[in-house]
């Protein structure tokens, strides 16, 4: 997975981790829940707040 695949980090993320409000998630918090993700292989500097809050707004979505 790269930077760019939002729905798919989101939809990993929903089913990984259930217990977590994305929601409320600090974006460092998110970042590092998303470069740990088994599959995960982009460059870690290569995110930004657009992208994060993209995948935010994906996972939220996701749970709705």
């Amino acid at each position: 997975m790269l930077w760019i695949d939002v729905n798919d980090i989101a939809i990993e993320l929903a089913e990984k981790h259930p217990d977590i409000d994305p929601t409320y998630i600090l974006f460092t918090d998110l970042k590092k829940l998303v470069t740990d993700l088994e599959g995960f292989e982009d460059s870690h500097e290569k995110s930004n707040e657009k992208i994060l809050e993209a995948i935010q707004m994906l996972w939220i979505e996701e749970l709705e």
